[in-house]
């Protein structure tokens, strides 16, 4: 296929944070699931000149979006909780009276196989249609062995969506309600850590207050290591608690969150080569401050954005939406957030082969009805997504 008429082509090509390697009246060639060659539509090669063509019309394409950071596995709501909130309780009170997580977990657990598939796959839908084209999931609100690995079925099968999936493997979310912590995290390490390896590529800790500590931390993610996981943390969501310094203590893959990071924080990060996955839909539905996005990009960590879709703190499907956020919340530019929620997210989860549009990347691609990707934080709230190409393929 030869797509042509794209005004405006991001294409992320050198890699460098920020550059997104505009190219202008631009065409891009697909063989099966790969783009086989990028350039100036003036410039297509005569061997792809009778390739069938797909005229986008003027419109500006970019990568698909990587989003890196979400729970999107569970049932049940909380709008009451959000409500709660809203009249001045906190976070953690409705945590500790039994919502919050615990909320979720019960109503996860109660879903059959059949309702928590067909609830998620919605949710993965949506996403896609919206321009997500891989997407990170995590456990979480299992708590127990089973419905920990149940979790994680369920988000392998999101793929039938179309949707590329990231699974993680996140049963140190919070202990069990009711469960000592020192027990709980033996659990995890003795036996949810085992039986959950095999349908996860990575395992997350939340390494925060009225979570884990810095030493359950550094216990589970070891012994995630022996399993041949990757390994990535929840690190100063709620407090500074010492989170992002492990993470660069242990090079994990991302380091997620980091609202409390300092610039000590920014500085280790940056020199172990740890990912920051910024997650601004959560501060503003949180109504918390935002991470310091400015500070760590200009301290050289190399930054992702996620959507955190979750059913407490920021249930929120759009990355659009999240670019947005980032640049009138968080201070990023529209390259930088742009280039944070494609190639970011892509290295986020250790992914060589997309958040690029390059000759040998993975053929996932948005098409936007506008002219250029600065209309995404312009019109925040409006849906641009025209086209979703996944993997060569038309899906929306």
């Amino acid at each position: 296929m030869l797509i042509t008429g794209i005004s405006q082509l991001v294409t992320n090509f050198s890699g460098v944070p920020g550059d997104l390697g505009i190219i202008r009246d631009a065409a891009v060639v697909i063989t099966d699931d790969t783009i086989a060659w990028v350039g100036p539509a003036s410039d297509i090669p005569r061997i792809h000149r009778d390739a069938e063509v797909f005229d986008v019309g003027g419109r500006a394409a970019l990568p698909g979006f990587v989003d890196a950071h979400t729970h999107l596995v569970f049932a049940g709501d909380r709008s009451d909780e959000f409500a709660r909130r809203l009249r001045g309780e906190s976070y953690e009170q409705i945590l500790a009276g039994g919502g919050g997580i615990h909320s979720t977990v019960a109503a996860t657990r109660a879903a059959s196989l059949l309702q928590l598939t067909a609830v998620s796959l919605a949710r993965a839908q949506r996403m896609l249609r919206s321009g997500t084209t891989t997407v990170e999931v995590k456990s979480g609100y299992g708590l127990t062995t089973d419905d920990e690995v149940r979790i994680l079925q369920v988000a392998e099968g999101l793929q039938a969506s179309g949707i590329s999936v990231v699974p993680t493997f996140l049963g140190a979310h919070v202990p069990d309600r009711g469960a000592d912590r020192a027990t709980y995290v033996d659990l995890v390490i003795d036996e949810m850590l085992p039986a959950a390896a095999s349908h996860a590529e990575f395992c997350d800790v939340f390494c925060d207050r009225g979570a884990f500590t810095v030493d359950d931390s550094r216990r589970i993610l070891g012994a995630a290591a022996g399993h041949g996981l990757g390994i990535r943390m929840h690190a100063e969501q709620l407090a500074h608690t010492g989170g992002a310094a492990l993470a660069a203590e242990l090079g994990v893959a991302s380091a997620d969150h980091l609202d409390h990071a300092t610039p000590e924080d920014a500085a280790a990060l940056a020199s172990a080569g740890v990912v920051a996955t910024l997650l601004p839909a959560s501060s503003f539905s949180m109504r918390s401050p935002q991470a310091p996005g400015r500070m760590l990009w200009d301290a050289g960590v190399t930054v992702a954005l996620a959507t955190d879709c979750n059913p407490g703190t920021s249930n929120v499907e759009s990355m659009p939406l999240v670019i947005a956020l980032a640049c009138l919340e968080m201070g990023m530019t529209p390259e930088e957030a742009v280039w944070a929620a494609t190639l970011g997210g892509a290295k986020s989860l250790q992914l060589t082969d997309r958040g690029r549009v390059a000759s040998g990347s993975l053929a996932d691609l948005v098409i936007l009805d506008a002219p250029s990707y600065e209309h995404i934080p312009y019109r925040p709230g409006t849906d641009l997504v025209s086209r979703v190409m996944k993997a060569g393929e038309w899906v929306g």
